[in-house]
């Protein structure tokens, strides 16, 4: 039985664009046949992983690069290496190719780098250092040697986003985690804000602007899920690290913001209410609360957003779903059905559950 903790989060947004498209307007989608505000999950999972340099160590997080080579050149360096330039840069090209990861150079004379993007922990890289610095890279227990070094020790960012590599499947990393695209509880439409930028530097007598241009934008009232499988985190991370992972990843979901155009609007926003569960039966995004788009009124849309979805939770619950293990909130509409705690102390008390269901199994 596994073991999986939802986090839904109502944000509301003023004027932004925290995530466009190629043509540069605010990502929307239909959804109940209305427009909607979409901010979509790799820009949230990208902030989320700067926000886990804050929370995690160096070691314990990973890097997705084409400079794999650069990566392991730098650990066999750290490692007090005495080998010149050329013979370090060979070894590593040599020892990350015998592992499985193909890498090229795109023109003469420019050092080799993947062919592809590739996530790699700093442990993993240290570890294919110290291999390539010490074993007999033709002989044949080498590839199985640093083939390993690739598959243990993942970092918790592998751990929870997982981990593709086209050039050998062996080395593909299931994710912990899935973060759904988030989407407005409500009909939305984009608006142009208009802009001048006078050049300071003309006469005084020297009228107009030295730049005229357009942003687009909107505000919205969105509905935020993220879910951590706790027990695959227990596999890649060992039982006694997933608990404080899930907090920490709780932690930059609720915390992070998209960057786009956020010079321009200021738009860093925290959540209007939190709810989080631990269930045992399967994830569940609760977004069927607003399939029928929340109408506008005196109230805005935080409120109603707020009942609506604690409503279709209650309806899932008594329908399809088991109620969940343990739940929390910030909120009062959940608060019948969920602790109510502020942040700090609704992180504690996730990761102490956690940690308890995982000893519990």
């Amino acid at each position: 039985m596994s073991i999986y903790i939802d986090f839904h989060v109502l944000q509301t947004l003023p004027p932004s664009c925290v995530n466009r498209d190629d043509m540069g307007s605010p990502k929307t989608a239909v959804y109940g046949g209305a427009v909607r505000a979409r901010v979509s999950s790799q820009a949230w999972k990208h902030v989320m992983r700067e926000e886990f340099k804050k929370l995690f160590t160096e070691e314990e997080l990973g890097l997705r690069t084409k400079n794999v080579v650069e990566m392991v050149e730098k650990e066999m360096i750290a490692s007090g290496c005495d080998l010149d330039d050329k013979k370090r840069h060979s070894l590593a090209v040599e020892a990350l190719e015998i592992a499985g990861i193909k890498v090229k150079s795109a023109k003469k004379d420019e050092p080799e780098k993947a062919e592809a993007l590739f996530f790699m922990s700093n442990k993993q890289a240290k570890a294919i250092a110290e291999h390539a610095l010490s074993l007999d890279l033709k002989a044949k227990e080498a590839k199985d040697i640093l083939k390993k070094d690739l598959k243990d020790n993942p970092s918790v960012d592998i751990a929870l986003f997982g981990r593709m590599a086209a050039s050998d499947p062996t080395l593909n990393c299931d994710a912990a985690a899935q973060v759904a695209h988030a989407i407005s509880t409500h009909a939305v439409q984009n608006e142009y804000d208009y802009f001048t930028a006078v050049d300071d530097f003309q006469e005084e007598d020297n009228s107009g602007a030295g730049h005229l241009g357009t942003i687009e934008f909107n505000s919205s009232t969105l509905y935020r899920y993220a879910t951590v499988n706790a027990s695959e985190l227990v596999k890649t991370l060992g039982a006694d690290n997933t608990a404080e992972t899930v907090k920490k990843f709780g932690q930059a979901f609720i915390c992070s913001m998209p960057t786009g155009k956020e010079n321009t609007f200021a738009n860093r926003t925290l959540p209007d209410s939190v709810y989080v569960t631990i269930r045992k039966d399967q994830p569940v995004n609760l977004c069927g609360a607003f399939e029928t788009p929340i109408k506008r009124s005196m109230n805005g849309y935080a409120e109603e957003s707020e009942k609506k979805l604690a409503e279709y939770a209650e309806k899932v619950y008594s329908r399809f779903a088991a109620e969940p293990v343990k739940a929390f909130c910030i909120g009062d509409c959940f608060s019948n059905k969920a602790e109510s705690l502020p942040l700090n102390a609704l992180l504690d008390a996730l990761e102490k559950a956690v940690a308890a269901e995982i000893n519990e199994v």
